[in-house]
């Protein structure tokens, strides 16, 4: 067994797949249109689905809001350098909402981004 994928309801499906290639260096990995049950979807990931986790970006017509409720905690993402990536996150206009600096503790780096829908993403500095 192994994780497929994580599901996201989002507000503009557009912006969030500029938010996830554009700003978190994902690639966009194929789409679909459901008229019929009024939905959309967009995975994005860092590598063909078949090896790797990716994240379904869901788009239900009408709906530009979610209660984000108190369940969900956050998807973690492992970036080389966290600092640099908060400036560069930053750079394209996304929202850094903890800089980089280790986790209470402990020495791990971490920090967190946040995406157009108010999703939180850790990024985890990988040790070298």
């Amino acid at each position: 067994m192994r994780i497929l994928h994580t599901m996201l309801r989002v507000g503009n499906l557009q912006r969030s797949i500029d938010f996830y290639t554009r700003v978190m260096g994902m690639q966009l990995l194929r789409t679909t249109d459901r008229p019929e049950q009024k939905y959309s979807l967009a995975f994005v990931g860092y590598g063909d689905e078949s090896h790797g986790a990716v994240i379904e970006l869901t788009y239900n017509y009408g709906v530009e809001t979610y209660d984000m409720g108190g369940a969900f905690g956050h998807i973690a993402i492992a970036v080389d350098n966290a600092a640099d990536t908060c400036n560069a996150v930053r750079a394209a206009g996304a929202t850094v909402t903890r800089e980089a600096g280790p986790v209470k503790g402990g020495s791990t780096v971490i920090a967190f981004v946040q995406d157009p829908d108010g999703y939180k993403i850790e990024l985890i500095e990988s040790k070298h």
